[in-house]
């Protein structure tokens, strides 16, 4: 690791959103170079994939901390560029962490309550952060891909769920007997990554063969404000804290498919921690936009030191 480039020193800003974790980096990373935002994300691919690693993993992260690398706008009229990134990867984008974004943005001075466009790899991204803080997000397309669809699942048996497209593709199922809460996460792991095996042995794809390679399970809220609660595991074994925004747009696509959501009626989405997301759906032509609101609150503001010395810099695979 001694012949890759590493900075002295990276500034973030971190924060939770509904209790997922989003890391901002402020300064210190080289910018990567391109024209578009999908250009960026490919060059940071291309050249900084091992930072990636050191600023979200472990030893100075975890498996469910979001990077967050700001750049220039690419696009005229937006206030940031962003490129999201987890330990295993770059992300396109994240419902969760562009929340978080805005309440760094704010945090850092950088913008005042109002409407705001967001630049990411996979589109711009419409935001409006309110006076109380809560922000809402124009995530972009949902749509059901199947209903009903029977999986038969070893240690499980069979199970049926429905397949759906939020920003990233979605097994969504309620498995009967189980319990969503915090402790049951081990369990409930278990059962989701034996789903999703099942899913790629039996060639379940989305979209130009796309992998369904996230798992939600829903059931009964527990708050009264909700109308149901989940349990959402990521390619990465990584489970969501909050709601899940691109899995909330997953699940109200599928409830409007079935009937059961019309464009504009509220879908209150409750976490496995018990935070809460607020999202609907509108109509853009043949199209459903899904629109997420949460809250972030900023926890630490610091500074990730890069020692030569250090054998561990890089960082590490948590398992």
């Amino acid at each position: 690791m001694s012949d890759l480039f590493f900075p002295e020193r990276v500034s973030v800003v971190d924060s939770h959103t509904e209790g997922e974790p989003t890391r901002v980096v402020v300064e210190g990373w080289p910018l990567p170079e391109g024209a578009t935002m999908a250009e960026r994300r490919e060059d940071l691919r291309r050249r900084f994939a091992h930072l990636q690693r050191a600023v979200v993993g472990e030893p100075r992260g975890y498996d469910a901390v979001m990077g967050a690398l700001l750049t220039p706008p690419a696009q005229r009229g937006s206030v940031t560029g962003v490129i999201f990134f987890d330990g295993v990867g770059e992300i396109g984008t994240c419902g969760h962490g562009l929340i978080g974004v805005v309440r760094t943005l704010e945090h850092l001075g950088r913008l005042r309550p109002g409407t705001l466009r967001i630049d990411t790899p996979v589109g711009t991204v419409k935001a409006e952060l309110a006076a109380d803080g809560a922000v809402t997000i124009e995530l972009g397309e949902a749509r059901c891909h199947a209903r009903d669809m029977p999986l038969d699942v070893p240690g499980l048996g069979h199970v049926v769920g429905d397949v759906a497209w939020g920003g990233y593709w979605f097994f969504l199922t309620r498995l009967a007997g189980v319990t969503l809460e915090l402790a049951r996460v081990a369990e409930l792991k278990e059962r989701a990554v034996r789903i999703r095996d099942a899913l790629q042995a039996n060639g379940v794809v989305g979209d130009d063969g796309a992998a369904v390679d996230n798992v939600q399970i829903f059931g009964p809220a527990r708050r009264q404000d909700a109308d149901s609660r989940n349990f959402v595991l990521f390619p990465g074994d990584s489970y969501d804290r909050s709601p899940c925004g691109t899995g909330t747009a997953a699940r109200m696509a599928v409830l409007h498919a079935r009937g059961r959501l019309r464009p504009g009626q509220p879908w209150r989405q409750e976490s496995i921690t018990g935070s809460l997301f607020t999202g609907w759906l509108t109509r853009d032509h043949e199209r459903l936009v899904a629109h997420i609101r949460g809250r972030a609150f900023v926890t630490g503001q610091g500074t990730l030191l890069f020692n030569p010395a250090d054998t561990l810099r890089g960082g590490f695979p948590a398992d």
